[in-house]
C-alpha cells in the first residue's frame, strides 16, 4: 500500500476525527485544518498535523503543499440556521477549498455531501443518485449543501478528479451529534415521536462511512456521486429506541401529529427569515424533513462501482455504544 498525504477539512468534527483515525491507521499522512486551539489540540492528539486557518482563508494552498488528495468534510450543519454565514461556510468555503487544491497542484478531491440535498418534505423511498434535486430546497442547510455539491461537481475535469459521497444519519462511536441530542431530548422530556415514528430511515455507521470514503477514493469515478449507508433501512422509532437503550434510557410513548409540527415549522421559518436568523422557532421545516418522514437510500451504485460493503452491522454498532455514555 502506497502512503498518501491527505489535506482534511473538518478534522476536529465527528466525521473528521474518525477519518483521521482511519487514514493514519492505514499509514497515511493527514494534514487537517483547524480554526481554534481546541480543534488543533484534538487533531494533534489523533496523530494528524495541523494547519491553522479557516475555509475562507486565502492561504489554504500553503497548507496543502505536499498533499495528493483533499477531503472536504467541514460544514455548518445547523438545521435551524437561516443566516448568510451558513451559506458562506458551505458554499463559498467549498469553492475556496477546491480552488486552493488546484493551486497546490492536487489532482483529486472528495467532497462529503448529504442526502439532505434531496429533501423537500415528502417521503423519499429507496432513492438513488439520479433522483433530481428539488426545485426549492426545504431549508438553508439543504440549499447550501446542494449548491456546494454542484460547485464540487463542476470543478471536475480531466486534470482534477472530484468524487462526492452522500451519507445519511451518521451515527456510532464518538458521536457528538445525533446521540447526545437524542439523549438530551429524552432527559428533558421533550422527546416525542412524530406520527408515532413508524416510518423507515437509512442510517450510516461512522466506520461504514470511513470505509465508503476509502472505497470512493480508490474506485470512484470522476464527477460522480455515491450514497453510503448501512444497507438495510430500519424503522425510525425502533432505531432511536435502541440508541437510547445503549445509554440505559427508556424511550417515551408520547407522540405529536406531523400536521401540527408543520404549522409550527412554517411559522418558525418565517420568523427566522424575517429576523435574519436572530430569532428561531421551536422546529424548522429542515429538521422535520430530516426526521419526520421516510428517507431511505439505494446504495446499489456504491456496491457496483466502489465495491462498497458495510464493515459494521447495526447490531455491532449498537453493542459498541453500550460501553459509552453521554
Amino acid at each position: 500500500m502506497t502512503a498518501t498525504s491527505y489535506f482534511l477539512t473538518g478534522g476536529s468534527g465527528y466525521i473528521g476525527r474518525n477519518l483521521i483515525r482511519s487514514l493514519t491507521a492505514q499509514g497515511h499522512r493527514v494534514v487537517a485544518l483547524a480554526r481554534s486551539d481546541d480543534s488543533a489540540a484534538r487533531i494533534e492528539a489523533l496523530g494528524a498535523q495541523v494547519f491553522r486557518g479557516d475555509l475562507l482563508a486565502d492561504n489554504l494552498a500553503d497548507g496543502m503543499a505536499g498533499c495528493q488528495v483533499v477531503i472536504h468534510a467541514a460544514a455548518d450543519t445547523d438545521h435551524n440556521n437561516q443566516s448568510r454565514s451558513q451559506y458562506q461556510t458551505n458554499v463559498d468555503g467549498t469553492l475556496n477549498v477546491l480552488n486552493s487544491a488546484r493551486r497546490a497542484g492536487i489532482k483529486k478531491a472528495l467532497y462529503i455531501s448529504t442526502e439532505s440535498v434531496l429533501l423537500d418534505g415528502q417521503p423519499l423511498h429507496q432513492v438513488s443518485e439520479d433522483h433530481p434535486l428539488p426545485r426549492r430546497a426545504i431549508g438553508e442547510y439543504s440549499r447550501s449543501k446542494a449548491a456546494a455539491e454542484k460547485i464540487a461537481l463542476n470543478c471536475a475535469d480531466d486534470d482534477f478528479t472530484v468524487v462526492v459521497v452522500r451519507p445519511r444519519f451518521v451515527w456510532g462511536r464518538d458521536d457528538t451529534t445525533a446521540l447526545p441530542q437524542l439523549v438530551d431530548a429524552a432527559k428533558s422530556g421533550q422527546l416525542a415521536w412524530i406520527d408515532g415514528g413508524h416510518y423507515l430511515t437509512s442510517t450510516t455507521h461512522i466506520l461504514n462511512l470511513c470505509a465508503g470514503i476509502s472505497s470512493a477514493l480508490e474506485h470512484g469515478k470522476n464527477g460522480e456521486v455515491y450514497f453510503i449507508t448501512d444497507a438495510e433501512p430500519v424503522e425510525f422509532r425502533q432505531f432511536a429506541t435502541e440508541l437510547l437503550a445503549t445509554q440505559g434510557m427508556t424511550a417515551p410513548d408520547k407522540s405529536v401529529p406531523l400536521w401540527l409540527l408543520k404549522i409550527l415549522a412554517w411559522g418558525g421559518d418565517m420568523i427566522s427569515r424575517l429576523s435574519g436568523g436572530r430569532l428561531r422557532g421551536p422546529v424548522t421545516r429542515q429538521s422535520l424533513a430530516t426526521s419526520a418522514v421516510e428517507v431511505t437510500i439505494d446504495i446499489s451504485k456504491a456496491k457496483a462501482e466502489l465495491n462498497y460493503q458495510p464493515v459494521v452491522s447495526r447490531a455491532e454498532g449498537l453493542a459498541e455504544l453500550e460501553h459509552h455514555s453521554w
